[in-house]
Parts: C-alpha cells; structure tokens; sequence
C-alpha cells in the first residue's frame, strides 16, 4: 500500500508480542514507517513479523532509557505505541517484581525519553505526536453480574499485573497534565487471534486438548470474560491515534461475553469437528476444574461507547466465525502435519 499524506513515523513496543505484532502489521499496511523494539522475552515470537521487510526490529528493553531516546531521534518518531508489559496474571502472583520492573519503570522511561523529544519539537511536530499507552480493563478490578466498565471507571485493581498496569496508566496521565505530552490512553478486554503466546486461555486448551491432558478450568468455570478480536483492537488503536484528543481515554469491547466453562466447551466443538478425537470421545471429556486463582476477578465487560461515538469505532469480526479460525490456526501450528477438516 502506498505511503499517505498522513504518514507516521511509530515506534512500537512490544512489537513482536501478540497484540504488538498485529498493530505493526496493520499500521505498516496503511503507510506508516514502523520501528519494533522488543526485549525478545518468552512471549515474544520472531514468525509474527516474518516476511516484513517494511519493519524494522530492534532488540533492546523499554527499561533502557538512552536506547529509547536514540530510536526516537534516529527515526524521527512521532508516535510512540506502548504494547510491552508483562501480562499473565499467574505470573505476577509468582513473580510481582519483573511486572513492577517493566510495566512501571520501563513506561517511566519512555515518557522521560518521549518527553524529552517532544519539548524539542517545532509547534507543528508537537501537535502531531501522540504517546499511545496500552492499558487493559483489569485495571478497573471486578464487575457484578450486570453493567460495565467505561472510561471513567474507578481504577481497582485485583492482581499484580492489573496493579502495575494502573500505576504506568496514571504515570502517563500525569505526563500529560503535568507536561502536556500529548498522550492516549487504551482499554481493551481478553483478545484472541492469531500467534497469541500458548499460556493464554485459548491457545492453552487448545495445546492441553491436543495433548490428551486436561483442559484447567479455574474453580467453576463461572468467571466471565468479554473478548474481542486482536484485528478489532489494533484497529481501534489506529482510530485512537489519528482522531484521538490528546489525553483521551478510549475502550474497546468486543461484545462477546462468555464464561469460561463455556467458552471451553465451545472450542471443545470445534475442535471435535476440525480435528477429532481417535476413540471419538468429545475432547469436552478433557475438562477438569482446578483450584482457583488468588484474587480471581469476577466479570470483566467494558463499553465501547465512547470509541464508537468520537473515534467512528466498531468491531468488525463476529465471534463464533473468528473462533474457530483462532482454534484452527493453533491446531495448525501446534500439529503441522494433521490434516484439518471442515474449516
């Protein structure tokens, strides 16, 4: 696609990570000059960009103040795009220091670097940059049965991860009316999609049913998540980023709320007409409940109201459809050689 009039310069952190990946892609696609900077941790994965000569990548950590300030002179950057974190709430209750270490320190650090290249910007350049900070609703803590979270929701978080990812939230907030960096803030429920790492919800039974272990589900599976596909959320961050206010806050939802027992008991279905099992057994059978996670949040759901009303936002995927190519994806990844069927 040719370059537009309107053509940014981004530099995307995180950029080999799940949601990353995609908005690098996306935002390539559409014009943009793209530079990736990624610490390559576990949950980074190199065949996400694969191909993409259009992309550069740069292996370095958020944490590292003079690099970031380096790319951001070097490329002439004029929106920063902040994807990196540590995101697995079991692994912030294991391991609460690494989510401390790059979910705070390193958005310190690249709004210490952004600011400093924004105060030296001509009045035209400062009106065009944006730092755009990827936030999640678990920073809002738990839901009821009924309502939603919005924008304006008290922050309440429940976790470690949520906790860290509140604290970068408001750090950026404080840039922008303590500073005026002019910055943007995303909300976002459970995505799915695509080269997402194995440990999330999806690619994980998928992995376990595959493997003939049990499928875990939390307590009773009543936890409910709204998910929305990965394609819809970067593309609600590109509308964000072109016609956000600066210091704007906006939330993506994907309409699409499940619990967790049932939504495993429909990749169960798909799985048991893409791929089934050799005895015939349903892979439903593979379902065990396990003890449940510390501080376990009850709902999650956010509306996307705002999104829709200033930003022109609406998801484009219907979920039952995008499922199963999700679960087809990681049954073709996981088992190249098995032969797929009613796709």
């Amino acid at each position: 696609m040719p370059a537009s009039t309107n053509q940014r310069s981004m530099l995307v952190t995180g950029g080999l990570g799940f949601i990353g990946s995609a908005f690098a892609k996306r935002a390539a696609d559409a014009g943009n000059r793209i530079v990736v900077l990624d610490a390559m941790t576990y949950a980074a994965d190199s065949t996400s960009l694969a191909g993409r000569s259009d992309i550069e990548i740069v292996r370095g950590n958020i944490i590292d103040t003079a690099l970031v300030a380096e790319l951001l002179q070097r490329h002439t950057i004029d929106t920063v795009v902040n994807f990196a974190a540590e995101s697995h709430v079991d692994r912030s209750i294991a391991d609460p220091e690494s989510f401390m270490h790059t979910n705070i320190l390193g958005v310190h650090s690249m709004l210490h670097a952004s600011l400093a290249r924004y105060q030296r910007f001509s009045t035209d350049d400062a009106k065009r940059f944006r730092f755009v900070q990827i936030s999640t609703d678990e920073v809002f803590g738990s839901l009821g049965e009924t309502g939603y979270f919005t924008e304006e929701s008290p922050y309440d978080p429940r976790s470690p991860y949520s906790a860290s990812k509140a604290a970068a939230d408001h750090l950026v907030s404080a840039w922008h009316h303590t500073y005026g960096l002019p910055t943007i803030t995303t909300y976002c429920t459970n995505n799915y999609g695509p080269f997402q790492y194995p440990e999330k919800f999806i690619p994980h039974l998928v992995h376990c049913a595959l493997s003939g272990a049990p499928l875990p589900i939390y307590g009773d599976g009543s936890n409910v998540r709204d998910w929305i596909h990965v394609d819809d959320h970067v593309s609600g961050v590109m509308l964000a980023i072109e016609r956000g206010a600066p210091g704007g806050r906006y939330a993506f939802g994907g309409g699409n709320e499940r619990s967790n027992l049932a939504l495993a008991r429909e990749i169960c279905e798909i799985l048991d007409a893409v791929v089934p099992r050799s005895d015939g057994v349903s892979y439903a059978e593979q379902i065990a409940f396990v003890t449940d996670r510390l501080g376990h949040d009850r709902r999650y759901a956010i509306s996307g109201e705002r999104a829709a009303l200033e930003l022109g936002y609406v998801p484009q995927r219907q979920f039952a459809e995008a499922l199963k190519a999700t679960v087809v994806w990681h049954v073709e990844r996981a088992r190249p050689q098995t032969k797929v069927v009613n796709k």
